[in-house]
């Protein structure tokens, strides 16, 4: 199976995690799936300044720049096969 592939299958498996991950492997989550969907975070963070978890969520991102879209595919694979674990 092509990484393409092995990724979506663990975008889909991480919906059907039999526990909810704590908020920072959450943020972790996310923070790959960005990375390997679009790319490195773009330099501005939320409008809002009280949207507390927009910028956690946009912070969490931007740790990621420069990491390849592989990489960060790569990085989100293996932390969903350890929580289904």
């Amino acid at each position: 199976m092509e990484l393409q592939q092995q990724f979506e299958a663990a975008v889909a498996a991480s919906k059907t995690l039999a526990e909810k991950p704590d908020n920072a492997t959450l943020l972790r989550l996310y923070s790959l799936y960005k990375q390997a969907t679009e790319g490195d975070a773009g330099p501005d963070g939320p409008d809002n300044l009280f949207d507390i978890v927009g910028k956690a969520k946009y912070e969490a991102w931007s740790e990621l720049r420069g990491k390849t879209k592989e990489e960060a595919m790569q990085e989100y694979i293996a932390l969903v096969n350890k929580l289904k674990a």
